[in-house]
């Protein structure tokens, strides 16, 4: 008896798409640029999940949380600079920061494209932190101090701009929250995936 020639059928599969997206926190090092290519050190080398872009930025220089998003919408909202979003760092300082200071941070200061103004400034004891690699420069003879820094908006570089423009040179620069997320836990070079839901989207993108 022959055997039937024809091919056998398969089964068609219908994945349903997502309804809600996905947001990665990850703890940026020192070193690796905010991107995915074009450059020794990017995202590629820490981050090995598709389809996910950074919103925003976080310069070369600088650690701490970067966020990253299959959703569109979302990248806009985070990184957009008209949106708002909180963001925190803890900034160690060349100098032992005064009230003055302080003050000016929150009160603005002018920068060559226009003035700005943190939402709190606040001096703070050194926050436990991974080692950096490679670590600051330590001079015994010049003090340095820390301070809490919160903005409502992320120009480039305009932490460093901000202290420096108060006579306190940033020596480094961690940011540790946007928005609702935090990278407490999270190890350097690391991140945390985060998967939401429709209405959990509505609700950020309504902020």
């Amino acid at each position: 008896m022959a055997r039937s020639t024809k091919p056998a059928l398969r089964k068609r599969v219908t994945r349903q798409p997502r309804a809600g997206g996905r947001v990665i926190l990850l703890n940026k090092p020192f070193g690796v640029v905010s991107q995915f290519s074009g450059e020794d050190h990017t995202l590629a080398d820490l981050v090995k999940v598709k389809g996910v872009y950074p919103a925003g930025r976080l310069d070369k220089d600088s650690e701490g949380l970067l966020l990253l998003t299959d959703h569109g919408p979302l990248q806009h909202r985070i990184s957009h600079p008209g949106m708002k979003w909180e963001k925190r760092y803890w900034v160690q300082v060349e100098g032992r920061i005064t009230d003055k200071a302080l003050q000016q941070l929150q009160q603005g200061v002018v920068l060559k494209d226009g003035p700005a103004k943190a939402l709190s400034a606040e001096q703070i004891d050194p926050p436990t932190l991974w080692p950096r690699n490679p670590p600051i420069r330590y001079r015994a003879s010049v003090p340095d101090s820390w301070i809490n820094i919160t903005l409502g908006e992320g120009r480039n570089r305009q932490v460093r701009r901000m202290t420096a423009a108060v006579g306190f040179p940033t020596l480094r620069l961690v940011r540790h929250q946007v928005g609702m997320w935090e990278i407490t836990n999270i190890p350097s070079g690391k991140y945390q995936t985060i998967e939401l839901s429709a209405i959990q989207l509505r609700d950020l993108l309504a902020q």
